[in-house]
């Protein structure tokens, strides 16, 4: 049967009320097979997602602090959702009990301990729904990473999944065929048997895992909003909502701080071009953004303007630059050498720069990049600049469009944003430029008025 992979994020299962409202959503179409859930999330009189409490309490065990307090808060966050929805205090006691025997766990490996309690907020929040889908008549299994075969790295904290993953949790399409699955989102198992998490947000990923898997129709991810829009809200009054772009859109988007899906969770999906649409648990009505390998031809070539600011660039001139062998090679060996990644590297006849997150540097490093620079390159100048926003346009193909760099341009000129850097690179479907971070909300209010033709 074709069949639905859906994940719901945390402030999708937040309460009682938002749980109910995922059973409706489940009995509206009968493909939603298989329910990925994550840990609860904030709401009204709980300003605490459960996963940062539980975070609390492993670094209190870890120096020995006591812990009591914020357990018994989660416990009764449990309680609180699910006495509303008629589950008794025993099947709920006899579930969490769960989670004071991973506290007996040994702490040893810190890394290991910590992804042991961290899950146990999606895995702990599955079982009880399930329970509850079952005592509302609904045929419901909850199924463990473990025995679906969620086999991951061993790097805790932030876990790939192995290759094996897609064979192995393929099993799970004949349980779909006979039950609505619900599915713990964040985590699977190492080959030791030990809890291993994804990176934050990983849910996501569990969710894109089992549509490869499952050769899901459609991977539907629900969260608080209705979509992707075309700039950040922040930025631009009430920017239109993206019906449809590509993954690669979506990757180029999401680089540029469009955080709406784990930037992981594009990949497995990718490989089998299984769609992602994205859609607001709270708003039905809104069929959401669809994510796809290809879309329609539209009279839209630009699918957003996106920006992100923090950013640095050191930039060398050095007359004849360009004949020296290797000279870009040794200069990104010295950023790798140091520890740290490069985001962009522009460069002309006789200058290149560097553009790197400036977040990953400390005050000391500063003088150590320069200095060991000046050292292994003798450039005839140098200088670092910080407090740079990086401002993207966003559209598969868009750089065969004649005139399209020009009128980014002058938008930027009319705005009177000087622009520092221009980076269009070879993926022809983004150009960035580099302004200095003061300018960004006009530059990409400048960008989205051109394009999008709003005032």
């Amino acid at each position: 049967m074709e069949l639905f992979v859906c994940k719901f994020g945390g402030s999708s299962v937040a309460s009682s009320e938002k749980l109910q409202h995922i059973v409706h959503i489940i009995q509206e179409n009968p493909r939603r097979r298989c329910i990925v859930l994550s840990a609860p999330g904030k709401a009204p009189g709980c300003p605490v997602k459960i996963t940062d409490l539980l975070i609390d309490t492993v670094n209190k065990v870890l120096n020995n602090e006591k812990f009591d307090v914020i357990l018994n808060r989660i416990k009764q966050r449990f309680h609180a959702i699910y006495r509303q929805l008629n589950l008794s205090s025993d099947q709920i006691d006899s579930i969490l009990k769960d989670l004071d025997d991973r506290f007996n766990f040994s702490k040893d490996h810190p890394g290991r301990f910590r992804d042991l309690i961290v899950s146990a907020g999606e895995d702990l929040n599955c079982r009880l729904f399930a329970l509850y889908l079952i005592s509302v008549g609904i045929n419901a299994r909850y199924i463990n990473p473990r025995d679906a075969g969620m086999a991951v790295t061993p790097v805790f904290g932030d876990a790939q999944p192995l290759p094996a993953c897609a064979i192995q949790m393929a099993c799970l399409k004949e349980a779909c065929a006979e039950t609505i699955v619900i599915f713990p989102g964040f985590f699977g198992y190492t080959a030791e048997g030990d809890i291993a998490t994804f990176s934050r947000g990983g849910s996501d990923l569990t969710g894109s895992l089992l549509a490869e898997a499952l050769d899901a129709a459609e991977y539907e991810n629900w969260t608080d909003v209705d979509g992707i829009f075309s700039a950040h809200p922040a930025m631009v009054d009430a920017p239109l909502q993206i019906p449809a772009l590509t993954y690669k859109e979506m990757r180029e988007l999401s680089y540029m701080g469009f955080n709406v899906l784990h930037e992981e969770a594009v990949k497995p999906v990718m490989r089998k071009k299984i769609p992602i649409r994205l859609r607001n648990t709270n708003n039905l009505t809104n069929e959401g953004t669809l994510i796809v390998s290809e879309r329609l031809p539209s009279e839209r070539d630009v699918i957003g303007v996106a920006s992100s600011s923090g950013y640095c660039s050191f930039t060398l001139q050095k007359f004849l630059m360009n004949r020296e062998k290797g000279f870009g090679r040794r200069l990104l060996a010295i950023f790798e050498d140091l520890g740290l990644s490069y985001e962009h590297c522009p460069s002309g006849v006789d200058n290149i720069s560097v553009i790197l997150n400036q977040d990953q540097l400390k005050s000391e490093i500063v003088n150590t990049i320069i200095r060991t620079i000046e050292e292994q390159l003798q450039p005839d100048e140098i200088k670092s600049e910080f407090g740079i926003a990086l401002v993207s346009v966003v559209g598969e193909g868009l750089v065969h469009k004649i005139g399209f760099l020009a009128k980014a341009t002058s938008a930027l000129a009319k705005a009177r944003v000087n622009i520092k850097m221009v980076n269009q690179g070879s993926s022809e479907m983004s150009i960035i430029f580099g302004i200095d971070a003061t300018d960004e909300k006009k530059a990409v209010q400048a960008l989205y008025r051109d394009f999008f033709n709003k005032g």
